[in-house]
């Protein structure tokens, strides 16, 4: 488990619904994202997402590039 405000470096599919954006993980699962910046160009691609846990699954993100 996660501990909230844990740093988060991850990878998988980044993937767009109605609610906003989710990461979908190389090791399983999803994480609800929180982005300043649409990562337009890197939906439905896999990238790297870096950030901080926010709990419930949740990442506040910092950054997104192409893994």
């Amino acid at each position: 488990m996660i501990e909230i405000g844990a740093g988060v470096d991850e990878t998988g599919r980044l993937i767009r619904d109605e609610a906003g954006f989710l990461l979908q993980r190389d090791q399983g699962g999803t994480f609800r994202l929180i982005l300043l910046r649409v990562p337009v160009d890197h939906v439905e691609k896999r990238v790297r997402v870096q950030g901080y846990y926010a709990g419930n699954g949740i990442v506040e993100v910092e950054g997104v590039a192409a893994a």
